[in-house]
C-alpha cells in the first residue's frame, strides 16, 4: 500500500505543478488554454519556417511562431485589442511586470542634456572632418587608425568594395559640403567649395559604380550649388564672391560621364559601373541590383530641371519604368538583381534592405520633388505589395497580440520567406514610412532596430531574427537608424527618440572612436575595428545626429520645406523642380500605368505633412511599455 501512496502522491504533485505553471505563464504540458508564451523561441529547426500549413495565412500575426511550426500557431483572436473582453489571458502579460522602467528612462529629456548632445554631435563631426582634411585630403577617404588617406585600389581592380566608391575625386570633402552649412560653418563651407572648384576633376581613369557616384558626388554638388545660389535657403548669406555655377558644371560633367551606362542595354536598365574616361568597361557584367539602377531619378531629375536638358531625367525615369514593368504579376514585388539585357531576375529575393531600399525611397521622394503622379502611383502600389507580402506580425503596432511587425525577405513570385535575416540598411524604412504618413508602423519597426542597437552598441550588417544573433558582424558607421530616429522625432517630438539618439551617439564615441576619426566596427560583439571611415559617416550619420538635437536649426525654422536625398543631401521642395522645359517624357506609358493601377488612391495635396501622432501620445512612450519589453526580449536583451 505504501508504494501506491507514493505513486498517487507523485501524480498529484505533477498535476499541481502543471496547474501552477498554467496559472503563471500558460506553460502546462500539451495545452495552451489561450496562452501564447513562447517557451522555446529559438530551439526549433529552421526548416519548419518554410512549411506552409494548409489553410493558414503566411502573413499571420506571429512570425516567430512560424519558426516553431503549426503547434504554436495563434488563433484569429490574436489581433484583438488589448483590454477587449476575453476569457483568455494574453502572453503579453508576461512583459507587463517592469513597464515603469521604460517610462522612467524615456519619458523626458532635459534641455541641458539636449544641448550637451548637440555639442557632442558637432565635436564628433569635426574630429572626423578635421582629421580627414589634415591627413587624407585630397584622397577620397581617411584611414582613421593609421591617420592616412585612401584612394582607389589600383593594384586590385576587382576590389569593388573600395573601387565602386572611391574615384580619386576627394569623395569625403564633396560628400560633406552641405553638412558644414547644417552645422552653421559658412566660412568652412565656402573654403571647401573653393577647394572643390580648384582641385577636383572627373577626367580620371577610375571605374566607379554609377549609383555611388550619383548619390555621393552628383547629389552633393547639386545640393551645394542650390544652397549657394538660392536666396530663399535658410542658412543666411553663404554666397561665394565670383561663383559662376562651377559646382553645377562639375555635376553636369560627371553626369555626362555616367551616361554611357545607359547605352547598349536592351532594357534601358543601366550597367552598374562606368570608367569616367572610357565609358562602360569591356568586361562589364550584365547584372545590376534594383536599388543601384532605380535610384538615380532624384539627382538626375534635379539636374535636368536646373539646366533645361531632359536627357538625364529621361534615362533615369526609363530605368525606373523598366524595372517596374518587370515586377511579379502575382505579388507586385520586384527582385533584387536583374539582367539588364534579358530582363530576367537573377536575384528573386524581395526585401527592404540591400539591393532594394532606395528604389522605394526614390519613388516617393521623386513625387515630392517633381509632382509626377505616376511616381506616387508606383510607390503606393509598391507599398501595398510590401504590406501584403513582406510584413509579418500583429496587425497593429500599438494594439493587440502577436509578434511585433517585421518585414522579412521573401520570394518575389510566391511571397514565401527565403531566409531569416534582415540587414541594417532596412533601418531606413521607418523614415520613409514617416514621409508617407504611416507613423504608427514606423514606430514599431524602428523600435525593433533600436533594440538590436541596444544589445550590440551597433547594428550588425545582417541580423538573424530566428537565431537572435548577427549573421554578418561588421558595422561601417551606417546612418539609416539615425535617419529614421531623426524623422520620427520630427513627426512626434517624443523625447524617446532623443534618448535613442543619445544611445547611438555614446555608443559611437565609446566603440568607434580611434586616433584620427571613427572606424568601421569589424565585429559588433568584440568591437574590433577596420581602418576605414566611409564618407557617409560625416555626410549623414553626424548630420542627422546633430539635427536631432538642434531644435533651432535653420532647416527647422525655415518657411520653406526641404527633403534629404538617400545620401542625406539637403534639397528644397521648390516649384522650379515641378516645372519642365519639355513635353511629357512618357505620355503613352503614363496612360498605361494609370490603366494598370486603377485602385491606387490619389496623392495627398501635400505629402510632406504626414499624419502625426495624436497629441495625447506625444509625451508618453511612442510604443507601449509591454510592446517595448516584448521586442527587447525577442532580440535577446533579457
Amino acid at each position: 500500500m505504501q508504494w501506491r501512496s507514493i505513486v498517487v502522491g507523485l501524480v498529484v504533485l505533477r498535476l499541481s505543478l502543471s496547474c501552477v505553471l498554467w496559472l503563471a505563464f500558460g506553460l502546462g504540458p500539451n495545452v495552451s488554454w489561450g496562452f501564447n508564451f513562447h517557451l522555446s523561441f529559438n530551439l526549433h529547426k529552421l526548416d519548419l519556417l518554410f512549411r506552409e500549413e494548409k489553410g493558414t495565412d503566411p502573413r499571420g500575426s506571429s512570425w516567430s511562431q512560424r519558426i516553431q511550426g503549426h503547434k504554436y500557431e495563434e488563433t484569429a483572436t490574436t489581433c484583438a485589442k488589448v483590454g477587449e473582453e476575453s476569457t483568455k489571458r494574453s502572453y503579453l502579460s508576461f512583459f507587463d511586470g517592469n513597464k515603469d522602467e521604460y517610462v522612467r528612462r524615456y519619458s523626458s529629456f532635459p534641455d541641458a542634456l539636449k544641448a550637451k548632445m548637440k555639442d557632442m554631435a558637432k565635436e564628433m563631426f569635426y574630429f572626423g572632418y578635421d582629421n580627414y582634411m589634415k591627413y587624407a585630403f585630397p584622397e577620397d577617404e581617411l584611414n582613421p587608425i593609421d591617420c592616412e588617406g585612401r584612394g582607389p585600389d589600383v593594384l586590385n581592380p576587382s576590389n569593388i568594395n573600395i573601387n565602386d566608391v572611391l574615384g580619386n575625386y576627394s569623395l569625403t570633402l564633396i560628400d560633406t559640403l552641405d553638412t558644414l552649412l547644417v552645422l552653421g560653418n559658412v566660412t568652412e563651407f565656402q573654403r571647401a567649395v573653393k577647394l572643390v572648384i580648384d582641385t577636383v576633376s572627373f577626367d580620371k581613369d577610375s571605374t566607379v559604380q554609377v549609383f555611388e557616384a550619383n548619390i555621393r558626388i552628383l547629389g552633393s554638388l547639386i545640393s551645394s550649388h542650390i544652397l549657394l545660389t538660392d536666396p530663399k535657403h535658410p542658412f543666411g548669406k553663404v554666397g561665394l564672391e565670383g561663383y559662376d555655377n562651377e559646382l553645377l558644371h562639375l555635376a553636369h560633367d560627371l553626369a555626362v560621364r555616367l551616361l554611357p551606362a545607359f547605352e547598349n542595354t536592351s532594357t534601358g536598365i543601366p550597367y552598374p559601373r562606368v570608367n569616367l574616361k572610357t565609358g562602360v568597361p569591356p568586361d562589364s557584367i550584365n547584372e545590376t541590383c534594383t536599388a543601384g539602377a532605380g535610384s538615380l531619378l532624384v539627382e538626375f531629375g534635379i539636374l535636368s530641371r536646373l539646366i533645361g536638358d531632359s536627357t538625364f531625367e529621361w534615362v533615369a525615369r526609363r530605368a525606373v519604368k523598366a524595372l517596374w514593368n518587370l515586377r511579379s504579376n502575382e505579388t507586385g514585388l520586384l527582385g533584387n538583381v536583374v539582367n539588364i539585357q534579358t530582363g530576367q531576375w537573377v536575384g528573386k529575393q524581395s526585401g527592404l534592405g540591400a539591393g532594394m531600399d532606395s528604389f522605394y525611397e526614390y519613388l516617393l521622394k521623386s513625387y515630392i520633388l517633381f509632382g509626377e503622379k505616376e511616381d506616387y502611383s508606383m510607390f503606393q502600389a509598391a507599398y501595398e505589395s510590401i504590406q501584403n507580402h513582406l510584413r509579418r506580425g500583429r496587425e497593429s503596432c500599438n494594439e493587440g497580440e502577436g509578434d511585433p511587425p517585421l518585414y522579412v525577405n521573401v520570394n518575389m513570385f510566391s511571397g514565401e520567406i527565403m531566409n531569416t535575416w534582415i540587414d541594417s540598411l532596412q533601418a531606413f524604412f521607418p523614415g520613409l514610412q514617416v514621409l508617407n504618413g504611416d507613423v504608427d508602423n514606423a514606430i514599431c519597426l524602428h523600435a525593433f532596430y533600436y533594440a538590436i542597437w541596444k544589445r550590440f552598441g551597433a547594428l550588425p550588417e545582417r541580423y538573424n531574427w530566428q537565431l537572435q544573433a548577427p549573421d554578418v558582424l561588421f558595422y561601417p558607421l551606417r546612418p539609416e537608424l539615425v535617419e529614421s530616429t531623426y524623422l520620427l522625432y520630427q513627426a512626434t517630438k517624443n523625447p524617446f527618440y532623443l534618448h535613442v539618439g543619445m544611445d547611438i551617439l555614446q555608443s559611437l564615441e565609446k566603440n568607434a572612436k580611434v586616433r584620427c576619426g571613427y572606424a568601421t566596427l569589424h565585429h559588433v560583439v568584440d568591437k574590433s575595428k577596420e581602418d576605414r571611415m566611409e564618407s557617409f559617416f560625416l555626410s549623414e550619420t553626424c548630420k542627422y545626429l546633430y539635427l536631432l538635437f538642434d531644435e533651432d536649426n535653420p532647416l527647422h525654422k525655415s518657411d520653406n520645406k526641404y527633403i534629404f536625398t538617400t545620401e542625406g543631401h539637403v534639397v528644397p521642395i521648390d516649384k522650379r523642380f515641378r516645372e519642365k522645359q519639355w513635353n511629357d517624357l512618357f505620355p503613352c506609358e503614363e496612360g498605361a500605368l494609370a490603366e494598370r493601377e486603377p485602385n491606387t488612391r490619389p496623392p495627398p495635396s501635400n505629402i510632406s505633412n504626414c499624419n502625426r501622432i495624436p497629441e495625447e501620445r506625444r509625451y508618453t512612450l511612442p510604443l507601449k511599455s509591454v510592446y517595448m519589453r516584448q521586442i527587447d526580449h525577442m532580440v535577446g536583451l533579457f
